[in-house]
Parts: C-alpha cells; sequence; structure tokens
C-alpha cells in the first residue's frame, strides 16, 4: 500500500493531475463533438466524415515521421535545457519538409474513395490542412513534456480542444458541413498562440549534432508502431465502409465511441510518466514497481467500468445518443469489454516497451495485431455484420496485448 501512495504522490509531484485533466477535456470535447455531428449532420454525411477520419487517424500519428517521438524519447535523455532546446529546433525543421510530403500523400487517398462517394474529396481537403495543424501542436505538446511542463503541455491541449468545440459547434450550426470542415481545419493552428518568439530565432541555430541513425531509426519506428496501432482503431471503419454502406458505419461508431474514449485513463498516466520511464529503461525494480502499482489501480477500475456497462447498456446508448441506437448494445458491450483489456495489456506494455527503446518490437506486434483484425473481419463481418467487426477487433487487441507482456517480460528478465 505505502509504494501505490507512492506511485500516486509522485503522479502529483509530476503535475500528471493536469495531464489527466488535458485527456479528459480532450476526450469530452472530441466525445461531444460527435454528438453534435451526429445530431446536426445527416446520416450519410456523417459517415463519410467517419471514413475520412478513420484515413486521418492512421496518418496522423506519423505526423512529422515520427520527429515528435524522438523529441520525447530523446530530448528526455539530453542532460541540460540548452540541448533540449536544440534538439527540439534540429526536429522542428526536419519534420515540417516531411509533414508536408505526407499531407499531399494524404489527399491522395480520396481518390481511392471518390468513384463511391463523389464529394468526399473536398472532406479530405480540409483534413489535409487540419493534418499540417497537428504537425505544429503535437510537436508543442512532445517539448512541454521533455521539460517536465505538465502544466504547459496542459493548457496547451486545453486551449486546444475548447476552442474546437466552441469553433464546431458554432460553423457547424450556422453553415452544416462547411461550417463544420472550416472548424476543423482551423482548430490545431490554435496551438500557434503557444509558440513562442525564440521558438523563431531559434530555427537559425546550427543542430547538426544532432543527426544520427538511431535517432531516425527510433521516430521512424515509433511512428510505425503509432500508426499501426491507430489503423487498428480505424482499420474496423474502413473495412466497414467497403464490405457494408455508411449507415453501418455510422451505427458502429456510435457503438465505439465511449469504449474507445475510455483509454484517456492509462494515457494519462502514461504521458506524464513517459520521460521518467525513459530515465529508468534499464532499472528493473522501477519498471517492477510501476507495473504493480499501475494494475493496483487500473484492475478495480476496469471491472468497475464493465460491471456498470453491462447493467446499464441500454439506457447509457440512449441517453448518449438515439432510441433507434439502443439495438446496439451488445455491440456496445462487446467493445467495451475489448477497450478495458486494453487498458490492462496494449497501453501499458506498447508504452513500457516506447519508453525503453524496443520499436522494432512494437512495430511488429502491432502489425501482427493489424493482420489479426482484416483476417477476423474477413470470416465474422460477412456472416454477423458490425457484431462481427466489435468481436475481430476485440480478439486482435487481447492477442496483441499478450504479445506485447511476453516481449517486455523477455526485456525485463535480463535487467541486473
Amino acid at each position: 500500500m505505502e509504494s501505490l501512495q507512492l506511485f500516486i504522490s509522485d503522479f502529483f509531484k509530476n503535475k500528471g493531475q493536469h495531464v489527466f485533466l488535458s485527456l479528459l477535456v480532450t476526450k469530452i470535447c472530441a466525445f461531444a463533438g460527435s454528438l453534435l455531428i451526429i445530431k446536426l449532420l445527416p446520416e450519410n454525411v456523417f459517415g463519410m466524415i467517419s471514413i475520412v477520419a478513420s484515413v486521418f487517424a492512421i496518418f496522423l500519428p506519423f505526423s512529422g515521421f515520427g520527429s515528435q517521438q524522438s523529441l520525447l524519447r530523446y530530448g528526455a535523455l539530453q542532460e541540460n535545457d540548452f540541448d533540449k532546446k536544440q534538439l527540439s529546433t534540429f526536429l522542428l525543421k526536419e519534420g515540417f519538409y516531411r509533414q508536408l510530403f505526407l499531407s499531399v500523400i494524404f489527399l491522395g487517398v480520396a481518390f481511392i474513395y471518390i468513384e463511391k462517394y463523389g464529394d468526399i474529396l473536398v472532406f479530405f481537403l480540409f483534413f489535409s490542412i487540419r493534418f499540417i495543424g497537428f504537425y505544429f501542436l503535437n510537436h508543442l505538446q512532445s517539448e512541454a513534456r521533455i521539460f517536465g511542463n505538465n502544466m504547459r503541455f496542459a493548457q496547451l491541449t486545453n486551449t486546444v480542444n475548447i476552442a474546437g468545440l466552441i469553433f464546431l459547434l458554432l460553423f457547424t450550426y450556422f453553415f452544416g458541413i462547411r461550417g463544420y470542415l472550416f472548424a476543423i481545419a482551423l482548430t490545431p493552428f490554435v496551438a500557434l498562440f503557444y509558440f513562442r518568439r525564440e521558438n523563431f530565432v531559434s530555427l537559425k541555430l546550427p543542430s547538426a549534432k544532432f543527426k544520427n541513425k538511431e535517432m531516425s531509426k527510433y521516430g521512424l519506428f515509433s511512428a510505425g508502431t503509432a500508426l499501426l496501432s491507430d489503423t487498428l482503431f480505424s482499420a474496423d471503419v474502413l473495412l466497414l465502409s467497403f464490405l457494408m454502406n455508411a449507415v453501418s458505419v455510422a451505427s458502429y461508431k456510435v457503438a465505439i465511441l465511449i469504449p474507445a474514449n475510455i483509454t484517456f485513463l492509462a494515457l494519462a498516466f502514461m504521458q506524464s510518466d513517459f520521460p521518467l520511464l525513459a530515465k529508468n529503461f534499464k532499472n528493473k525494480s522501477f519498471l517492477q514497481n510501476y507495473i504493480t502499482n499501475y494494475y493496483k489501480i487500473f484492475i478495480p477500475l476496469s471491472a468497475g467500468i464493465l460491471l456498470v456497462g453491462y447493467i446499464f447498456r441500454q439506457e447509457i446508448l440512449n441517453l448518449f445518443f438515439n432510441e433507434k441506437y439502443v439495438a446496439n448494445s451488445p455491440v456496445f458491450f462487446i467493445l467495451l469489454t475489448g477497450f478495458c483489456l486494453n487498458l490492462l495489456f496494449r497501453n501499458l506494455y506498447g508504452n513500457l516497451l516506447s519508453a525503453v527503446g524496443l520499436m522494432k518490437t512494437n512495430t511488429l506486434i502491432s502489425f501482427f495485431t493489424l493482420l489479426l483484425l482484416l483476417i477476423f473481419s474477413f470470416f465474422l463481418v460477412g456472416k454477423f455484420g458490425v457484431m462481427g467487426m466489435a468481436v475481430s477487433l476485440t480478439l486482435s487487441m487481447l492477442i496483441g496485448g499478450f504479445l506485447l507482456i511476453f516481449s517486455f517480460y523477455l526485456y525485463w528478465k535480463d535487467l541486473k
């Protein structure tokens, strides 16, 4: 019990509560935004938005080809603030040019869908602008974290999300789908208000000493892992868009909306503690104590979420969405089970592997998990529809989680 108290005490000492609240605000704003567009826009339009947003979610982790992930790990390992700032400057410049190239590729994906969904190119155009804005937002978030400034991270995140929700409500209400597209494109650029003057000046400073293959490889594997992990939570929607129709996509999206958002509970700890985990990546007892204390919190929490979700599954769907979606309650509970297991396995051990530098292993397991989803859905969606996709995703996440546990154990047992 004393170690758990120390674990929680360190969380608050690192201003982890600010990270937790900012991620809570992020999830609330995203959830509220989804509710708004469900109610304000036609179902077929919401279905097309879900398709584009799913492609966007696949590309987003690759923002800057992993420059933000490299900054987060290698920035935490720098010995002084000057080197951290220099590294941040170097990666900001290097990543931006790659980001522009990636945004063009993202826009090109629209032509895969344009024959079936005629107006979708416009959606992709506005989301590509949003993609560039997220590059600056993610970089500034990573920079705040390597300096241990979780309060600044929270302020930045809260400002962008609250402003985004306000933009979304006002522009969508008054201008419909055009207003929605303008709002989502504008929102991440609010982060530039936190881009200090010294950032512009320091762009001219030399940073050649940071050019090394190890950091580049870590960034690419880290981006690849995040890409594959997020693809897992977008591939389901994309597969349904090909195998079924936009109405089925909308129905599935409603069922997964609440379960997918519970992961912020684990992310609050991992986001706050990642620099500390990176510094202690060879400390066997520290890692063991971290896992033990994590489970002391999240096993009871996951059990409570599942119990409430099972008892009130129909009431939850009716309250937050619409009576017509109550029939999706079995799908909702299966997905809730999958994401509670995700809290205990994939979220924890995936982040631990990232913190200790085993990104290649993480990437391979993420790829295998995605492959499992494709295989399971091929057999189950045609027979069981939306329910088949929920089962496919849950099984894939569970097997992937077991592989992550085994891989981390192999690393941990060899530590002195």
